[in-house]
């Protein structure tokens, strides 16, 4: 019998990219997503979906009973930075009560290995060595930072106490095919949709820079995760740093560098620098990114292509 799993925000942009890499490995997938940020049409035809919000903690505990998985891989998560600075108690709910809840039906249920997506960009704040390791202090500067430090703490204590085996997997700034250009946390996708709509992007500040990794690669370092022997929290990066303003460039070569940016001021609270280092999770499971920033805008940019094609079919 297949290994199954059991992926909250399957879904979304990243969630789904992992479901699709577990089904080509063969394990059997279990989809938990309320499509606030996701989409149907993400989902793979292979994977079982339950529309369900994970506030709603009966449901889920139903839904465990009823699936009985082996691992739990955690991906659903209020994700917008500037929106959890206005609302934070939301964020709170959103993030760190539905993991714990999550957290107690792991053990409830007695899964393997439980495998969180955390961040990077916002957990360790400015100030932060360049490119920054996993045993540089957190300092968070948004409640989002401080939502993901938070569950990473609960999980130390659910190893410590109900050994329960965790993975924390700090992602820096994800880009790709299925990215949502709603929300914030995908400057490319914004960038990406504007340019197709025929908008100049609005550009807070420009100074910022980010290490941007391709969604491919972050789904890879999920699976490999399971692999690990022990609990670990590791960067999931590029360590190569990016200013806004050269990644606008490159974008707007796509459209023969028609557009100007509208530049504003730098929102209060948002980090100026990020930059990670993959060495630990390259020593210990051997992952390291495979996709040139290049390579990556390249698919990006195909994906938002067949999609304006196929609205325009419509």
């Amino acid at each position: 019998m297949n290994e199954k799993v059991i992926v909250t925000g399957g879904a979304g942009f990243i969630g789904s990219h992992l479901v699709d890499l577990l089904i080509s490995k063969d394990f059997s997938v279990v989809v938990m997503d309320n499509l606030s940020t996701g989409k149907r049409s993400n989902l793979n035809l292979r994977a079982k979906f339950y529309e369900v919000d994970l506030t709603n903690f009966e449901e889920v505990d139903k839904i465990f009973a009823e699936e009985s998985p082996d691992y739990v891989f955690h991906l659903a998560a209020h994700i917008n930075v500037r929106d959890s600075i206005k609302s934070p108690i939301f964020d709170a709910r959103q993030n760190i009560l539905n993991s714990l809840n999550l957290l107690e039906l792991s053990v409830k249920h007695e899964i393997k290995h439980f495998i969180f997506s955390s961040t990077g960009g916002a957990i360790y704040g400015d100030n932060a060595e360049i490119p920054t390791k996993e045993s540089s202090e957190a300092k968070p500067q948004t409640p989002y930072g401080c939502s993901k430090c938070a569950v990473e703490k609960y999980l130390r204590f659910y190893h410590k106490v109900y050994g329960l085996k965790f993975t924390c997997l700090r992602y820096s700034n994800v880009y790709g095919p299925r990215q949502n250009s709603q929300g914030e946390a995908g400057v490319i996708s914004i960038f990406f949709d504007k340019l197709f709509s025929g908008e100049n992007p609005i550009i807070f500040g420009g100074i910022q820079t980010r290490d941007f990794i391709f969604v491919g690669d972050v789904a890879r370092a999920n699976l490999m995760a399971l692999e690990d022997p022990k609990s670990h929290i590791y960067n999931v990066c590029t360590s190569k740093e990016t200013d806004i303003i050269e990644v606008f460039n490159k974008i707007n070569k796509y459209f023969k560098n028609k557009f100007q940016p509208d530049f504003k001021e730098l929102i209060v609270g948002e980090q100026k620098r990020s930059c990670l280092s993959f060495s630990k999770i390259k020593e210990l499971l051997g992952w390291s990114p495979r996709t040139a920033l290049e390579d990556g805008l390249d698919r990006t940019y195909c994906y938002f292509l067949r999609e304006r094609m196929k609205d325009k079919k419509k």
